[in-house]
């Protein structure tokens, strides 16, 4: 029981942004990355092959969400940091 406890929380990170609050972006782009994958992957075997644009569209939608995510973590930080010495710079009466 404790491996899906751990599991559980596993994929709560995962899915959440720096708040801790599920994100949208992080579950669409992983969806479109394994998607992807997986399509790929089948491909090989079948002989069918995707179109080069829908191939290319879903990469660029996974890289667009999983970047975004990165910025708001970037900047999430830094806006801390900045409020932090914002704070400590005011003087106490």
């Amino acid at each position: 029981m404790k491996w899906y406890k751990k599991f559980v929380n596993w994929l709560h990170w995962l899915f959440s942004d720096e708040k801790g609050n599920p994100s949208s972006k992080r579950f669409v782009g992983l969806l479109c990355g394994l998607s992807l994958c997986i399509a790929l992957f089948i491909s090989q075997f079948t002989g069918h092959n995707p179109s080069d644009n829908l191939v290319d569209a879903v990469a660029m939608l996974a890289f667009g969400c999983l970047g975004l995510t990165s910025l708001d973590k970037i900047f999430f930080k830094r806006q801390q940091k900045d409020n932090t010495e914002q704070d400590n710079s005011k003087p106490t009466q």
